[in-house]
């Protein structure tokens, strides 16, 4: 897999029935397919639990949720103690650009979750927003926060 702009985490890899490499999620606590968006994923999860000090046990990986009758899934999802969402990541393989149809996209779900704070990584490039839900205005922050941020804030 490809080198990522994240620390070097180690992880757990197996071989599926078919041959496909797995890697161990520690949050679904179960081996999962090893694509170039789950290897972003995976570092990502990491990054934000050993680096920006995350508990591990408020963050949520695939969150389904309906959206327009349709079913979405939100990578990340970061919970406070509460259990009310405050962060939301949308992580893309190392090779696809973030660019405005990636922004529309976590924008569009965050519609549905209301949250302050959006992430956007490939792995390679993160970005960080803080959204003004009322107007819709958002800018982009300087670094990923660190979790106590995202519970003061609330």
């Amino acid at each position: 897999m490809k080198k990522l702009n994240l620390p070097a985490y180690s992880f757990r890899f197996k071989s599926g029935e078919d041959g496909k490499a797995l890697i161990f999620d520690e949050i679904r606590k179960k081996y999962v397919v090893l694509t170039p968006e789950e290897w972003v994923r995976q570092h990502f999860v990491n990054y934000l639990v050993r680096e920006k000090s995350y508990p591990i046990a408020l963050l949520a990986v695939e969150v389904m949720f309906k959206m327009n009758k349709l079913v979405r899934r939100a990578d990340i999802l970061v919970y406070n103690k509460k259990g009310e969402p405050v962060l939301i990541v949308e992580c893309k393989a190392p090779e696809v650009n973030i660019n405005a149809a990636v922004f529309d996209q976590i924008m569009s779900y965050n519609l549905k979750f209301r949250l302050k704070y959006i992430v956007v990584t490939n792995g390679l490039k993160h970005y960080a927003c803080l959204i003004n839900i009322e107007n819709g205005e958002w800018s982009f922050l300087d670094s990923i926060p660190e979790y106590d941020t995202l519970i003061i804030d609330k």
